[in-house]
């Protein structure tokens, strides 16, 4: 039916790659084919400001953004998964963002009305999910996305780690069986 691209934003495999474990199957029962990234694996250099991108739909840089922007624009969900870090998502995952303007730039709008939601892992209850996952739903909504959460709250919200918190694994599960749900409708 739908593409969906889980992008891993840690630097680490640990919570995050078992997040996205366990929701795979259940996309997978849905008939969605699956794409995972793991920018511990890319190299993404920062954005320079050097406005190339407003006249290309292209990076100048030579590194992995321009591959991973091409997998964003062939999706139609995506998942961003990371970790919480000093309140906020991931510098692999901000850097990754930061990266994706040339598909922002206007007319391009490469983003617009994909689908859009958020896992996010800290080390307590408390421990900034919701703040994180604010904060990647914010980039979405710049590009112009369609944010999903779990129907209660915000998104995936876990505590690490990830085998112990049966109410975080159940906001993962809730946050993809409603992108599911979308998609279905969408491609019907």
């Amino acid at each position: 039916m739908g593409k969906i691209l889980l992008i891993n934003g840690s630097p680490r495999k640990e919570n995050c790659t078992r997040m996205i474990d366990f929701v795979l199957p259940i996309i997978e029962k849905e008939g969605h084919n699956t794409k995972i990234i793991l920018l511990s694996e890319k190299k993404i250099n920062f954005c320079q400001g050097c406005g190339f991108c407003k006249t290309q739909p292209f990076c100048v840089q030579k590194d992995d953004m321009n591959a991973i922007n091409e997998e964003l624009s062939r999706s139609d969900a995506i998942i961003f998964v990371t970790p919480v870090y000093f309140g906020s998502m991931s510098g692999q995952l901000k850097t990754m963002f930061d990266r994706t303007l040339p598909m922002r730039r206007s007319p391009r709008l490469m983003l617009k009305d994909k689908i859009g939601a958020v896992f996010s892992v800290g080390g307590s209850r408390n421990g900034g999910q919701e703040t994180t996952i604010n904060d990647v739903m914010n980039a979405m909504h710049i590009q112009g996305m369609v944010v999903v959460g779990d129907d209660s709250h915000f998104g995936g919200a876990v505590v690490a780690p990830f085998e112990d918190d049966e109410i975080g694994r159940e906001t993962l599960k809730a946050t993809v069986e409603k992108i599911c749900r979308l998609l279905g409708k969408l491609k019907s």
